[in-house]
């Protein structure tokens, strides 16, 4: 059993993890290979304990934010187990452990956390890497875990891996071959990075709710819409049923509301203008750091 570095814990997993950073520390999460029965099924409360089945790679059992059981279909490949829990599983155990979980990627950019919010296929990564590509640190890819400390929302940084299409790859000036899918017969590749991660936590500043259209625009969303993508584009917002869950994760969107700045990021599904979407954020974002400082000068004045 290994122990590797994720999400801001210790993970040992009897499951190989090639995609994590190895560690020496002290686990906070133990992952195993075992049997998920009726009598582990009792237990499930859709909160604190949690029983849940993938078809065709097993059934798994996450508990206290602590533990995680999978029981793997035979034969089923390693690769894709991995994905699953990489993905679901831990954002499932990243609740348990009182985080917000949001479906976005997530860049470092001027000492702070910048996100991409929206579903499968939306352009978080791709947006995400087109930064990475220009020098950016990355935090996240698809899982963004966010903690509050002292009224602060912060990202916890995933692992340094995107996945992302190849022509979206070859686009950004990667050489596509080597790379391995994600996945037997999956779509996206594997692309680990080995510079470029952002290891430490940041204090989120925006997330650009991603959308698609016949222009490329920046419109500022108000509270109430913030509030609905927030909703929709949280991780397990369907597994994750219990009420005292469900009233913590309503808190939590309404503490990140009025911490952070939401805007919509309509864009053009268009490859090559990915320069020119990391310029257009970029130069919005100075313009809300510009307005910031104006602020604190004024409130300076006597």
């Amino acid at each position: 059993m290994k122990t590797y570095k994720a999400y801001g814990l210790c993970i040992a997993s009897e499951l190989p993890l090639p995609e994590l950073i190895e560690t020496e520390a002290k686990p906070d999460v133990i992952v195993r290979l075992g049997k998920v029965d009726d009598s582990t099924g009792m237990q499930h409360d859709r909160g604190t304990y949690f029983q849940g089945e993938v078809a065709g790679v097993g059934e798994f059992f996450i508990q206290r934010g602590r533990e995680v059981i999978i029981d793997p279909v035979p034969g089923v490949e390693e690769a894709l187990l991995r994905t699953i829990l990489l993905g679901p599983i831990l954002s499932i155990l990243l609740r348990q452990r009182g985080l917000l979980v949001l479906h976005a990627s997530c860049v470092h950019i001027n000492n702070k956390a910048v996100a991409f919010l929206g579903g499968s296929g939306w352009g978080k990564s791709t947006l995400a890497a087109a930064f990475h590509t220009k020098g950016y640190d990355i935090l996240t890819d698809d899982v963004m875990p966010i903690e509050f400390v002292c009224d602060r929302p912060i990202v916890i940084p995933g692992y340094p891996q995107f996945k992302l299409f190849p022509e979206a790859l070859t686009c950004l000036g990667h050489n596509t071959e080597g790379l391995s899918p994600v996945f037997q017969n999956a779509p996206k590749l594997s692309y680990k990075f080995a510079d470029g991660f952002q290891q430490t936590p940041l204090p989120l500043q925006r997330i650009y709710v991603l959308a698609k259209g016949t222009a490329h625009e920046i419109t500022k969303l108000q509270p109430q819409e913030a509030f609905v993508e927030l909703v929709r584009y949280t991780r397990a917002i369907s597994l994750i049923t219990d009420t005292e869950f469900m009233a913590s994760h309503m808190r939590l969107c309404s503490e990140l509301i009025k911490n952070i700045s939401f805007c919509r990021f309509t864009r053009k599904p268009s490859l090559t203008d990915l320069p020119e979407l990391v310029k257009l954020i970029e130069d919005d974002l100075v313009q809300i750091n510009t307005k910031d400082f104006d602020q604190k000068m004024i409130a300076r004045v006597p």
